[in-house]
């Protein structure tokens, strides 16, 4: 399959920006738009795109290309449109002599969450959401659907079934009727190609998608690209009642200046320093590294928002993580001055903080799979990193650290057992079946 993006109008209404580079290579949640949907698609399997643009932006754009040909393994081909002004439909026409086979269409400026792009290239012809979930509705094209097919297509349709996501499934046989408009009319729009061949509707609803047409939609589509960076599994419940509400708020504001790698280090030297800090006051100390605690999450969205996951940038994040664990811990222990037998319940303290992050490694290692994922008990179970920092920081704060090393050696050692338990009544159920 191909995919076919239609780069070639003016992009007038995102104000100044455009005046030096097509709106396709404005970026977005820290990556330029194309770059994006070629990455995502070149995922899911497409490796040849062809971009219809026009002749100001075809050198452009020829750069851009060339740099994500290699590091995403694709091909493309510049197919040039001398008349912008005649409509996007037009741009599709002048794709003809360059799509093969089946092909996927879409628009520089529009943005797709990778789900919706998994399902979308599934299905065939206009692809249709109902729900419409991060659109103005007032403002987006309506659909109203027949017998699996488009009946009408606009934005003032008071009757409809669903809003044009401006994503499309297409055979070449569209540009037979692409040609009969161009032959008839001077301005054609991809929205009269869609009513004139009747196509069929591919729903996929509820899932992010935006076009990025002014300053205020590009400001509103980095907001949800992070809000929709949090992950699914694996948090625990202080992340998901208040390390999320604001490190995405962080998040969204150093998304388009600093990489994933760099706020991994920044993370680690602020949880180091926040050990360092015990010697100095505790209490400062413990919110402090709740604070690191809260950073942590910050690479973890901008990798996910700006498609810059990595397994590596991942393994590092969690190395880091279990140095600045054990270094505030063994700090803070040092500056109570425990007496010997009480050092033997900081080191199950200790051990066991670090036992629990392992047995969940562990298991993706052995299964290759997200055990919170395949045992879904797993997140009602206490004393995950969050949980530990946010406790540790209120036992900090009212001088409970015995209390503390007493609670975590009980609390992760306990963790670990119960995973255990769970993961092997999983497995044993597995081989039943």
């Amino acid at each position: 399959m191909e995919a076919v993006i239609l780069a070639a109008g003016l992009g007038t209404r995102m104000g100044k920006v455009t005046q030096t580079k097509p709106k396709g290579l404005i970026k977005v949640a820290g990556i330029e738009i194309v770059h994006r949907n070629v990455k995502l698609l070149s995922k899911l399997g497409i490796k040849k795109f062809i971009f219809v643009t026009n002749p100001k932006y075809k050198e452009t754009y020829q750069k851009f290309l060339e740099k994500l040909k290699d590091s995403l393994g694709i091909d493309y081909t510049i197919v040039i449109n001398p008349y912008p002004e005649r409509g996007n439909g037009y741009s599709l026409y002048v794709a003809k002599t360059a799509v093969k086979e089946k092909f996927v269409l879409t628009m520089s400026d529009h943005l797709y969450e990778e789900e919706f792009l998994k399902k979308a290239i599934t299905k065939d012809g206009l692809i249709v959401d109902r729900i419409g979930a991060y659109i103005d509705k007032s403002e987006a094209t309506k659909v109203r659907i027949r017998n699996g097919k488009i009946e009408d297509i606009g934005k003032k349709l008071n009757h409809y079934d669903g809003f044009d996501t401006g994503f499309f499934v297409l055979t070449p046989e569209v540009f037979k009727h692409a040609e009969d408009l161009v032959q008839k009319k001077e301005v054609v729009e991809l929205s009269e190609i869609v009513k004139n061949a009747k196509l069929p509707a591919g729903e996929v609803s509820g899932y992010f998608w935006m076009d990025v047409d002014t300053p205020e939609e590009r400001k509103l589509a980095k907001h949800y690209l992070i809000k929709l960076s949090v992950k699914g599994t694996g948090d625990g419940w202080i992340s998901r009642l208040i390390n999320r509400k604001i490190s995405t708020r962080i998040s969204k504001y150093l998304v388009d200046y600093l990489t994933p790698n760099q706020i991994t280090f920044l993370t680690f030297l602020f949880g180091i320093f926040s050990a360092l800090v015990n010697f100095y006051s505790i209490p400062l100390a413990g919110v402090l590294y709740q604070i690191s605690s809260i950073l942590d999450g910050v690479d973890g969205e901008i990798a996910r928002a700006s498609t810059r996951t990595s397994k590596l940038g991942g393994y590092i994040d969690s190395v880091l993580d279990r140095y600045v664990d054990f270094a505030f811990l063994l700090a803070l222990a040092c500056a109570i001055r425990p007496d010997f037998f009480f050092w033997i319940v900081i080191s199950f303290a200790i051990f066991g903080s670090v036992m629990v992050s392992y047995s969940t490694e562990r298991y993706k290692a052995a299964f290759f799979e997200d055990v919170y994922k395949v045992v879904p008990a797993m997140k009602y179970l206490l004393g995950k990193r969050d949980e530990r920092i946010f406790l540790t920081m209120l036992m900090c704060l009212f001088n409970q650290v015995k209390a503390l090393f007493v609670i975590l050696a009980v609390l992760s050692n306990l963790r670990v057992i119960l995973t255990l338990i769970l993961v092997w009544r999983t497995k044993r159920a597995e081989l039943t079946l």
